[in-house]
């Protein structure tokens, strides 16, 4: 051969190629089974994404339609009958609680059961005890409010400050004035408070006899 080098290459590449080849016969496998589980992978995570607004716009449509409804008790019955998922049915109990001039013990009732259900989100059953304490009102036995809604004011709850207002309303109520002031007054400096329950609670303070804390801003 004029150029022993270049044929020497040539046989190298050659056998390079073959047990590339041998390789991928042997194990090119695993690379199908990739590709088909990132496709596949994409695929069902579009099909869920699709379905999931399906339902949600389905939902959407069915509460339209039953809020729809002539008299309450119409709205109440296509209400009830709205097909949903553990959410949806959690924001359906929640309208149906929505109007207790309506039905004060049906509120009641729909929302002790999204409270108690251990299956939805701690925002929907913290939601739920804040309202039925709102909604019941003095029908419900002072210490028994003040039990829920102790159970809702702990750190990191997502209705803490709201629950720790009405704890404040609940001296008020005992005739606590001073003691209300001074829940209410360091209610307002938490970090958490917004401005329209800052603004709410100078209004009690001030109604109370207190001083709104100068260094709170509005």
């Amino acid at each position: 051969m004029s150029n022993p080098d270049s044929f020497i290459d040539e046989v190298t590449e050659e056998v390079r190629r073959d047990r590339l080849f041998r390789l991928f016969r042997k194990y090119g496998w695993i690379g199908v089974v990739i590709i088909l589980a990132l496709v596949g992978g994409t695929a069902w995570t579009e099909w869920t994404k699709i379905r999931g607004e399906a339902r949600a716009e389905a939902f959407g449509d069915a509460l339209i339609d039953a809020l729809d409804q002539g008299t309450p008790e119409e709205r109440r019955e296509a209400l009830a009958s709205v097909p949903a998922d553990a959410g949806q049915k959690a924001i359906l109990q929640l309208i149906l609680a929505s109007d207790p001039a309506e039905d004060k013990a049906a509120t009641l009732s729909a929302l002790e059961s999204v409270a108690n259900d251990a299956s939805l989100s701690i925002a929907y059953r913290d939601l739920a005890v804040l309202r039925r304490a709102l909604v019941a009102g003095a029908d419900l036995p002072l210490a028994d409010r003040r039990a829920a809604l102790e159970g809702i004011a702990g750190p990191g709850r997502p209705y803490r400050v709201l629950a720790e207002e009405q704890l404040g309303y609940l001296l008020v109520e005992e005739g606590k004035k001073d003691e209300a002031v001074a829940a209410l007054t360091a209610l307002m400096q938490d970090q958490e408070a917004s401005a329209a329950l800052r603004a709410r609670l100078g209004q009690v303070i001030t109604a109370l006899g207190g001083t709104v804390p100068e260094t709170v801003g509005g």
